[in-house]
């Protein structure tokens, strides 16, 4: 588009605009963290495994790598929580000419960029008209170097009103992901509202909003924070993790208000036995229900406290349940709480054991937790596969089950091996050789 010297000059800097340098900044995404954990650990409880975060970089193509997207324009509210971005440095800008003999006012953009993609210091401030800008810009899309756009992205930030910065890098999409990515990364929260607001990008609006509770220290202005954002333009999807997290910070605020009392007090056994060592505020969900089974375990499911009160108000599955309140108990090494887990009654009134998370992973915690083998042995002898219970057995020196099952195959040759194992003139030794000597059983080998 052709402007006469009057109508560019609008557009123009004046001298008071410096050269500058591309300084680090702090990472205020990593904070995020925080969050990604509140809200992830409300959409899937049953993970064993956490995925390592992603780290966040500019490819050739000018797209930023690592980022998990959706199609379209909006990250879900906990795919962008889960994103911690690297640094990327740009080249350096302008330092003072004196310090460089090669220092020039000739190169043009295609010059200018492909001294930037070489490292080599640049000013910029010769680019002064908003040709001269964009066409800078378009030679740093063109050579495919993130570093070089995100360096006259800063350049363009810095000397163009944001109304016309906005207008032209609607139109530059590639430029535009860029500038995004670099204000998240450097938290300028208000000019990325700014953008969204023009480019009228609700949901990623109403994610940015969102991350100002970060910023928020005190609990009680955070959660009323929170409950402003409910009502903003989220997917369903989102809107349900944000009114569990307002809901959890609901919560928190009152337990810890009347734990931090009880614990004053003195006169609660648990907390004398086993004092708190950090507040609850602000913890994820999964953490907020092992604090609760290891602390209020017996508390009426009216109470805010109660672990049963926590899973119904979350819908938290059954395994997440289970796995947490066998972690907490076994802690305490309160094993009628474990057997009481995992005891079922039929409509004839016949006990059973069942175990969601299954009892392999029972043992596992319990064996972690230091339960004395009578224990042990009676989770092991639970487990169905039989190589499974022989090898967990084995590993816990639960010699009974070992002993038994060897029995039960009729596997004479394994259960001679097994008695070099056991201590000499043992209650185990003394038991092998018995059943070795039995002329009821019929060992197949």
């Amino acid at each position: 588009m052709n402007r006469t010297k009057g109508d560019e000059e609008e557009y123009w800097n004046s001298s008071k605009f410096k050269a500058f340098t591309f300084d680090d900044e702090d990472d205020e995404l990593s904070q995020l963290k925080e969050s990604k954990r509140a809200v992830n650990s409300l959409r899937d409880f049953v993970d064993d495994d956490d995925d390592d975060d992603d780290l966040e970089r500019v490819s050739w193509s000018g797209e930023p790598v690592g980022s998990r997207t959706r199609p379209g324009s909006f990250q879900s509210l906990s795919d962008a929580l889960s994103d911690t971005p690297a640094k990327s440095y740009a080249p350096e800008l302008g330092r003072p000419k004196g310090e460089y003999r090669d220092y020039s006012n000739d190169w043009s953009p295609s010059d200018t960029v492909r001294r930037l993609r070489k490292g080599k210091v640049c000013s910029l401030e010769r680019f002064r008209s908003l040709q001269d800008k964009l066409q800078l810009l378009e030679e740093a899309v063109s050579m495919h170097d993130g570093n070089v756009i995100t360096a006259v992205l800063i350049f363009l930030k810095r000397t163009l009103c944001k109304e016309i910065l906005f207008r032209e890098l609607e139109v530059r999409q590639v430029a535009l992901r860029h500038l995004i990515h670099f204000l998240k990364e450097i938290g300028d929260q208000k000019l990325l509202l700014d953008l969204f607001r023009y480019l009228d990008r609700t949901e990623e609006l109403a994610l940015s909003h969102y991350r100002e509770h970060l910023n928020i220290q005190d609990p009680e202005k955070r959660k009323e924070f929170l409950k402003t954002c409910i009502g903003l333009p989220f997917s369903a999807e989102d809107s349900a993790h944000i009114q569990d997290h307002y809901t959890l910070l609901e919560r928190q605020i009152i337990i810890e208000a009347n734990d931090r009392h009880l614990e004053s007090a003195g006169q609660t056994e648990i907390f004398r036995k086993h004092p708190r060592k950090a507040s609850i505020l602000n913890m994820p969900l999964v953490t907020t229900l092992f604090y609760s089974c290891f602390y209020h375990y017996t508390e009426a499911e009216g109470t805010f406290s109660s672990p049963i009160n926590l899973k119904k108000t979350f819908k938290i599955p059954d395994k997440q349940y289970v796995l947490t309140a066998l972690a907490a108990r076994a802690k305490l090494r309160a094993w009628h709480d474990v057997d009481a887990l995992f005891t079922t009654k039929n409509w004839l009134g016949y006990t059973k054991k069942r175990a969601p998370i299954g009892f392999h992973r029972v043992v596992e915690i319990l064996h972690k937790n230091s339960a004395p083998v009578q224990i042990l042995q009676e989770y092991v002898n639970l487990v169905e596969d039989v190589d499974t219970k022989l090898n967990l057995a084995t590993k816990f020196k639960c010699h009974d089950v070992v002993i038994d099952t060897y029995r039960d195959l009729k596997d004479r040759q394994q259960l001679l091996a097994y008695r070099s194992k056991v201590d000499k003139g043992s209650a185990e030794e003394e038991k092998i050789d018995a059943l070795l000597s039995s002329p009821q059983i019929r060992w197949k080998n």
